[in-house]
């Protein structure tokens, strides 16, 4: 999204793990913001129409010899600019003042003195802060023009501004919640400092893109891979209100599905929302390919692979003859922003990465598509509110997230029908009881997953010797960090009781205590 008649922020990322966090700070001001690669040039960054700029932080030591660096001419544009942590030193070191490796590194919270408290960034804040730090390398020197507006105990220039050219440097995270005023510090360079009004709403967004949507596909038609989950539905809502007839949902069984999920789908969109629909029931394709396989990557690849086979076939049997031409000129994918940042390393580092995104960087070279993705700089809650704007059932906009490969990765070992089975109902249960308690909408993630292990047991008098289930319910803001779910007692039994008792198979049932990190919330 582009269009200058929005108020913006650009976020040049250097690697934070926090960078995320900043982008969804400045949301929360009802004010776009865009990351963007950290290597950007000045003409790039001006042609986005930035009302400001903020530099994230990052891992590395500015003066190391690969650490990411900037084109100076940034400088020269005549925005506000706030460098945080490593941000900020950069400033510094680019604008002729000194940093060095702190003898005393600064981790975890601390307290700032602000010392100009007619600062614009501190409008407001009193003379003392409550702050979060994560850095071992400090400011020593001030850059020319500079001053220092606040200062902590092992820091003389712990925040620091450029009154005339707005520029402005944070030693500590104001993002993160362990700076419990840090919203609004950047609430007031976003506002105060750099201008930009309250103007990024769900309307907005959904009226702007319908209108880039119809710019960029013309009269052409579009093809999207529909899998019932947020994301690719609310593309389809998207893209169905921007373009209507022109966009031909396919929507591929791999076998993999949640109960029901099938007919949910097709009365959603076909029937309610009167889209075109190709249903390909693929499940016999799906499971003969993963027959006798259990390692984890191979199955996400089988399956991968074989969905692009399947939706080449379907796409191949829907052709559009428009104008003379026989094929889909666009492929639509619900990529989200989290997806698109995530899937993008910075040149030898900032963070590694855990595993590729089904939805970035998978189109396969010989489908000859241009993409579109409407969805690309929105977060996940923000994609729930589009969804719900646009009409879609609470069903599917509050739907938890689900796996691209489906319940494949929630299934450790061989993947058969009759452990789909099993875990199909188990799935079932959770999520009626979770619902029932009203819990459901309350966490980020409740499933069940099936594992390798059978134990001993003991049903009516006899000796059992079945499977066991492990309960996975975290709460999270965005999935990136997460943590178990301190589910009362009794809702736990209900479901240990339901499924031990009408799962055919299961005679044990565990629950999964681990956060991410260092566990992963998926178990594949």
């Amino acid at each position: 999204m582009t269009d200058s008649s929005f108020s913006k922020i650009a976020i040049l990322d250097f690697g934070s793990q926090y960078t995320q966090v900043i982008a969804r700070r400045v949301r929360e001001c009802q004010v776009y913001s865009q990351i963007v690669r950290h290597d950007a040039t000045a003409d790039e960054i001006k042609a986005l129409g930035a009302n400001g700029l903020i530099f994230s932080g990052g891992p590395a030591s500015v003066y190391a010899k690969d650490a990411p660096q900037l084109d100076p001419a940034i400088f020269e544009l005549g925005i506000p600019i706030l460098g945080i942590c490593y941000g900020m030193q950069l400033m510094g070191h680019h604008l002729s003042g000194k940093v060095e490796h702190s003898e005393r590194r600064e981790y975890g919270s601390g307290q700032l003195h602000v010392a100009v408290p007619e600062c614009k960034l501190f409008h407001g804040l009193g003379e003392m802060l409550d702050i979060w730090n994560s850095h071992g390398d400090k400011l020593t020197k001030l850059p020319r023009g500079f001053r220092t507006v606040a200062t902590t105990d092992n820091s003389e220039f712990a925040a620091i501004e450029h009154p005339k050219k707005r520029f402005y440097g944070l030693q500590f995270h104001p993002e993160v919640a362990h700076t419990p005023r840090g919203k609004e510090l950047i609430q007031n360079f976003v506002y105060e400092i750099c201008g930009c009004k309250m103007d990024w709403t769900m309307g907005s967004f959904i009226e702007q893109t319908c209108s880039e949507i119809q710019a960029q596909v013309g009269e052409d038609h579009v093809v999207l891979g529909l899998s019932g989950g947020v994301d690719s539905s609310v593309a389809a809502a998207l893209l169905h209100k921007a373009i209507g007839n022109q966009l031909t949902c396919v929507f591929v069984n791999n076998g993999l599905l949640r109960a029901n999920e099938a007919e949910t789908v097709q009365r959603v969109f076909g029937d309610n929302f009167h889209m075109k629909l190709k249903y390909v029931d693929a499940t016999t394709q799906f499971l003969s390919k993963l027959k006798g396989i259990t390692d984890p990557e191979r199955k996400r690849k089988i399956i991968g692979n074989q969905f692009v086979r399947v939706f080449e076939e379907a796409t191949k049997a829907l052709t559009t003859k428009t104008k003379g031409k026989s094929k889909f000129k666009f492929l639509a994918q619900g990529t989200l922003y989290p997806d698109v940042i995530e899937s993008v390393a910075i040149g030898g580092n900032p963070a590694a990465l855990i595993k590729s995104h089904h939805n970035v960087g998978g189109l396969p070279k010989n489908m000859k598509f241009k993409l579109v993705e409407p969805l690309r700089q929105l977060f996940k809650d923000e994609v729930r509110l589009v969804g719900a704007q646009l009409g879609l059932p609470p069903e599917i906009v509050q739907r938890q997230p689900f796996p691209g490969p489906g319940l494949a990765v929630r299934i450790l070992g061989e993947i058969t029908r009759e452990r789909l089975r099993v875990l199909r109902e188990a799935d079932t249960i959770v999520v009626s009881e979770m619902k029932a308690a009203g819990w459901y909408y309350k966490v980020w993630q409740s499933f069940a997953v099936l594992l390798p292990v059978r134990s001993v047991g003991v049903m009516g008098d006899e000796r059992t010797y079945e499977n066991t289930v492990a309960l996975r319910i975290v709460e999270s803001q965005d999935g990136m960090t997460a943590d178990w779910v301190r589910l009362p007692y009794e809702i736990l039994a209900r479901i240990s009781t339901r499924i031990i008792n009408e799962v055919k198979g299961v005679n044990r049932v565990c629950y999964d205590i681990s956060s991410k990190p260092p566990a992963t919330i998926e178990w594949e």
